[in-house]
């Protein structure tokens, strides 16, 4: 599981960044995108780099993934989205700040997943909750 910190300029660019990862990225998202304040995620940012930023977020965002950490930046690192994504670390003492602030921070606006609630298939002999086939073979490079 790992903590991720979406920077932008607006909304429509995080919720872009935030489905090019979900897409082209193949991340799952198991909450939902928090608005954060922009300077603070700013300051998170600068102590996490150890440098100050080119240019100021006017909007931030903060979610958790399925995926760990490696996993997560290596896929950010291929789908170049709009946004500055940063995976948080929990090596970092960021980490617990952004994590404490999502406790009382509001989802983002706008925001729904594009994919299925479901596990996949469903098996309509089985009666019952337990209809989903899954299939473990779909998606097997992202375990």
């Amino acid at each position: 599981m790992a903590l991720i910190l979406v920077r932008g300029e607006n909304n429509s660019k995080l919720l872009s960044a935030i489905s090019d990862m979900e897409r082209h990225g193949n991340m799952t998202l198991i909450s939902n995108p928090k608005v954060i304040d922009a300077e603070f995620a700013d300051s998170l940012v600068e102590d996490i780099l150890k440098s100050k930023l080119r240019t100021k977020s006017s909007v931030a965002t903060a979610f958790f993934v399925k995926e760990d950490t490696t996993l997560s930046i290596l896929q950010i690192k291929k789908i170049h989205p709009p946004a500055h994504v940063v995976v948080v670390s929990d090596e970092y003492d960021a980490y617990n700040k952004l994590r404490d602030a999502l406790d009382e921070a509001k989802v983002l606006p706008g925001y729904h997943s594009h994919k299925a609630v479901n596990d996949g298939l469903i098996d309509y002999k089985i009666q019952g909750k337990d209809r989903y086939i899954k299939n473990d073979k779909l998606n097997s490079y992202l375990k």
